[in-house]
């Protein structure tokens, strides 16, 4: 894992935070505190024109240690696997003292900008509310299951700090995440691709330009933020070419980033579950612990 250089952290005016935080378009108000122990859906685009059906389920940590994670299950674009790299991470992270947001995302049907600006609502929207729901602004991450590790990547090298003139309060606020934590995640759509993923996200015959656009080993800056990456060696379905590829270029940008390369368990590393599935979710939370996002008890 290399440190090279504190991540920069966008900072927003706490006075739009706290209005972002109250407004009726991302139904806000309606919500309320959380409900203790009890998850919390929200409307990413109420009151919004055009309104699209994207949300997210915010699961608020009993012991909350002021991390939270925004999380983008997979399906190769064509569909959410929602409870496994979804609503059962958000509980496995709510053990460890963090606030799982499982992101449930509009599928793109060749509209790749679709979902990107879904999983930025959703990290806007976290950001705003963490005053509410006692977060640390300054830490929130994303994480993504193969095409929603794509997603999550994509969010982690194409954000921006808010436009403080914008009408909507919550385009105000800033959609970079703080980490990115990727498993068996689609990176590039170029060579070593997962074909199905860049059907469904660019169409049947994309440019060249927005190929490289979301090819996301060629996005990456020394802004991008810290990232662990885990994949199988024997994944035929997305070859670890692409965490490998994606690691490398944190690495010449010198942005802290750990790669665990896994022996085994293919694409979905054995139905989710067994020795390979436990070492990169203990994995993940060391190196969060390392880069200070939660502190080292939450790592038992």
């Amino acid at each position: 894992m290399r440190q090279n250089n504190p991540t920069d952290r966008p900072t927003v005016c706490s006075v739009l935070l706290i209005l972002a935080a109250t407004v009726a378009t991302c139904h806000q108000t309606d919500a309320g505190d959380p409900p203790p122990n009890q998850p919390q859906r929200i409307a990413l685009w109420e009151g919004q024109r055009p309104a699209r059906p994207a949300a997210i389920t915010v699961h608020h940590a009993g012991d909350c240690n002021g991390a939270a994670v925004v999380i983008c299950p997979g399906g190769g674009y064509g569909g959410l696997v929602t409870e496994p790299e979804g609503h059962g991470i958000a509980r496995w992270l709510n053990a460890h003292g963090i606030t799982g947001v499982v992101l449930e995302y509009e599928l793109p049907g060749g509209r790749p900008f679709v979902a990107l600006r879904d999983v930025q609502r959703a990290l806007r929207t976290t950001r705003a509310n963490a005053a509410r729901w006692k977060l640390d602004e300054h830490r929130i991450g994303v994480m993504g299951f193969s095409a929603g590790g794509h997603l999550a990547s994509t969010a982690g090298t194409h954000f921006d700090a808010g436009d403080r003139q914008a009408p909507d309060p919550l385009q105000r606020v800033s959609c970079r995440p703080d980490f990115m934590v990727l498993v068996y995640p689609v990176i590039t759509m170029g060579d070593h691709t997962h074909q199905g993923s860049k059907r469904n996200l660019l169409g049947i015959a994309p440019a060249a330009e927005l190929i490289a656009l979301f090819s996301n080993e060629q996005q990456v800056t020394k802004r991008t933020p810290p990232t662990f990456l885990a994949h199988a060696r024997d994944d035929k379905v997305v070859v670890p070419e692409n965490s490998q590829r994606f690691h490398t270029a944190l690495q010449a940008h010198r942005v802290a980033t750990e790669y665990l390369e896994l022996p085994r368990g293919g694409h979905g590393l054995n139905g989710y579950q067994g020795p390979m599935w436990d070492a990169w979710q203990a994995g993940s939370l060391r190196w969060l612990a390392a880069l200070r996002m939660i502190p080292t008890d939450a790592v038992k």
